[in-house]
């Protein structure tokens, strides 16, 4: 496995750009050209290790190739490419999520809205829209601390003009419902006791 897969298996769920990349591997004393990183990519995509996300742009209603995230098929991938077996629950959550989501036929995006990320956008297939944030849990260790959690998750919605659904996924039993936003239970999505 190439450096160029490594960076992309071990920096799943992140956004991510090709240029970004490319800073990255010149800094650390890799000499290629965009047109090859890109071919790696593209067979990890063919070899449905990964998926890749397009960014939507909520002003065109078009998506945007570039500021992608990819998610990986399975997360034992990342497990057996690394010694480091600690699980970051967050992103490795918000994997699950988006594979979820594949499987029940959305066309998924993920959204920037100013200088926020809206980690999801999906469409149904009657063509209508929802949005939905993946956080592990809603709880900080003190009160200030959830509540910059809570801002990180809810302000992105608050720029969003439509009426369209909008949705925060955690793993949290109790609800935390505020601002219209549905709060909904991970395992519990899953189960099919909530849909969206």
């Amino acid at each position: 496995m190439n450096v160029y897969n490594l960076f992309l298996l071990n920096n799943y769920s992140v956004p991510f750009s090709l240029t970004s990349l490319m800073a990255c591997l010149e800094k650390e004393g890799f000499k290629t050209k965009p047109a090859t990183v890109r071919g790696y990519i593209e067979d990890l995509i063919k070899a449905k290790i990964v998926y890749e996300c397009n960014r939507f742009d909520l002003k065109s209603k078009k998506a945007i190739k570039r500021d992608q995230k990819y998610y990986l098929s399975d997360l034992a991938i990342y497990f057996a490419m690394n010694t480091d077996n600690r699980l970051s629950f967050g992103p490795s959550l918000e994997n699950i999520v988006y594979l979820y989501l594949a499987g029940q036929d959305y066309h998924i995006s993920i959204g920037r809205i100013g200088k926020l990320e809206c980690d999801f956008i999906v469409r149904k297939q009657n063509g209508e829209y929802a949005y939905i944030q993946v956080a592990y849990t809603l709880q900080g260790e003190d009160e200030k601390s959830t509540q910059k959690i809570k801002e990180r998750e809810y302000g992105p919605f608050r720029d969003i003009r439509d009426g369209y659904p909008r949705y925060i996924i955690s793993l949290d039993r109790y609800r935390d419902q505020q601002e219209g936003v549905h709060h909904i239970n991970a395992i519990d999505l899953f189960l099919g006791k909530e849909t969206i």
